[in-house]
């Protein structure tokens, strides 16, 4: 059984026995903790890291030595010597006990099916033990109940140029093949043609998959579904070469399918992620950016409840530039723009950033994400028919701001920003509380 270590956003991971009891700390043991410290360093050297810094700090504290602080990035990451380091979300419970995380992690997996690449219809984690499972056996079973969708349906089959030579004629006889095995071999035909089969790099890649996740896997549940599936794929090969085989995957109209599966096989196979990282220390890793799962879980729900409204929402909105002289230059790109059915518009950024109650601290909100949200408020007037559009910026909630009176910041020239909070627990009641206070707001 491997060992785990489970820390969430902004927790102190220690090395230092003297501190194992002590709450304010978790602690990692020897030669663990270590590994984690050149893991870090590793990645902080890397060319292809440069979000390292946004993802760890290590500082080393009076008393207490090397600290390692987690930021902004969540998931998982695996050391060669079996030992594993779970990374969660940072959320506002509201004083429910989630001792085991279980709360935390479901809240997690439903905020990762909302990013734009790892969207899934089928994976449902009713019947998992959440709180007993980590969170790579959590990714492998998404992985598998997307894969059950798949053979329910069919695997695809395409036509696979194939050459051979046989005792009937069909396809092209290859001249120069023939003339030379004739010489042997009267009867038979060289020829090349196309075999329409299932063994395709498609089907391949994710066969490699299974397999691998086959020999990684430690749930019975898991093995037994890999066990499964793979009597689908009987007809298939593995894959040999999965840099090549990923350059001839086709995504069309008639493969979507196989769409989020392959994104998956990629990481699996490959350790390609958002945030990814293999070296001398680590076996794999697998590191998303909250900021990017805030606003996909914010703006997917967003789009399912006000499309009641006939509103619509944009994401990551383009068109309009800080400068236009002597050329467009310094996009403006609003996480989130609300265009409602009478045409008005309402400009939203998400901000993964816990404020305070300190109103003279501004609540901890960047003057920088002040002066974001005027120029956004200014561009976008044109396009608001001449008037200011509405400007909110959104929060998640947390339990210092979770009885705070509505917060907003007005200018002298006609703009006013919003705060609002986003309880991740339940996003839904939420939005539909935000619905009602922009639906107010056209009164």
């Amino acid at each position: 059984m491997k060992k785990i270590l489970e820390v969430k956003e902004f927790d102190k991971i220690t090395g230092n026995p003297d501190y194992k009891e002590d709450s304010n700390y978790k602690y990692l043991e020897e030669p663990a903790f270590q590994n984690l410290i050149d893991f870090i360093k590793e990645y902080v050297a890397s060319d292809n890291n440069d979000d390292a810094f946004d993802c760890f700090k290590v500082i080393t504290q009076r008393g207490s030595g090397d600290l390692v602080i987690t930021k902004k990035y969540v998931g998982l990451i695996q050391m060669k010597n079996g030992y594993q380091v779970e990374i969660l979300p940072k959320i506002s419970m509201g004083g429910v006990d989630d001792t085991n995380n279980r709360v935390t992690k479901s809240t997690f997996i439903k905020m990762l099916r909302c990013m734009d690449d790892f969207q899934s219809k089928v994976f449902s984690s009713a019947n998992l033990n959440i709180d007993r499972m980590n969170l790579y056996e959590i990714f492998i079973n998404m992985y598998l109940q997307e894969l059950n969708s798949l053979v329910k349906k069919g695997l695809k089959s395409t036509y696979i140029t194939e050459e051979d030579n046989l005792s009937s004629f069909k396809g092209k006889l290859i001249i120069k093949d023939q003339i030379i095995k004739s010489i042997t071999h009267k009867e038979k035909f060289s020829v090349v043609f196309d075999e329409y089969q299932i063994n395709r790099p498609e089907n391949q890649l994710i066969k490699s998959t299974l397999l691998k996740l086959n020999r990684i896997t430690e749930r019975i549940e898991n093995k037994k579904n890999i066990s499964q599936l793979l009597t689908y794929f009987e007809r298939v090969d593995e894959s040999i070469n999965y840099v090549s085989d990923f350059s001839k995957v086709i995504i069309d109209r008639t493969m979507t399918d196989y769409d989020l599966l392959l994104k998956w096989s990629r990481i699996f196979l490959m350790n390609k992620s958002f945030t990814t990282f293999s070296g001398e220390t680590v076996s794999r890793s697998l590191l998303f950016p909250m900021d990017k799962l805030f606003e996909g879980y914010v703006s997917k729900n967003m789009k399912k409840i006000f499309a009641e409204y006939n509103w619509k929402v944009s994401t990551q909105d383009k068109g309009y530039y800080l400068f236009n002289e002597p050329n467009d230059q310094f996009a403006l790109r609003p996480d989130i723009v609300v265009t409602k059915q009478d045409g008005t518009l309402v400009i939203m950024d998400t901000k993964w950033k816990s404020l305070n109650n300190n109103a003279r601290e501004n609540y901890n909100i960047s003057q920088a994400d002040m002066y974001q949200m005027y120029a956004y408020a200014r561009k976008y007037e044109k396009a608001n028919n001449g008037s200011i559009p509405e400007v909110w910026m959104l929060y998640p909630l947390n339990d210092e701001v979770r009885n705070h009176d509505q917060i907003s910041y007005t200018s002298g020239d006609g703009v006013k920003v919003h705060i609002y909070f986003i309880d991740l627990t339940d996003i839904k009641m939420s939005i539909e509380k935000l619905k009602i206070y922009l639906i107010e707001g056209t009164q």
